[in-house]
């Protein structure tokens, strides 16, 4: 008897999570993806990015990290890639520098 309510405590309990209320983790690199979005679109303005590729993280120092972005852009016609590099602290949750270079 002991189990049984024991067994259908447990089913109330995973019955009453909404799925609306689990919400997926997001990706660490998300706040600066924007970021890095957004300043392309800024110097590509009208110009349509194709891909979007997070290249990753690198460590900087102890408390510092620089990630990494491709975007693959499109001007007059061509097609080229630009790489995003976002250091930022991790500590102090801030942006550092933002360094944005066509890839030769």
């Amino acid at each position: 008897m002991k189990k049984l309510v024991a067994v259908l405590i447990a089913v109330l309990a995973f019955m009453a999570i909404q799925p609306d209320q689990i919400e997926a983790q997001q990706p660490h690199y998300e706040k600066y993806g924007r970021m890095a979005m957004a300043i392309v679109n800024a110097d590509y303005p009208g110009d349509p990015i194709r891909e979007y590729e997070y290249l990753g993280r690198s460590k900087v120092n102890q408390s510092d990290v620089a990630d990494t972005f491709r975007f693959k852009v499109e001007e007059k016609g061509k097609s080229f890639y630009v790489r995003v590099i976002i250091t930022h602290s991790l500590t102090a949750a801030k942006l550092l520098t933002l360094k944005v270079e066509p890839e030769r």
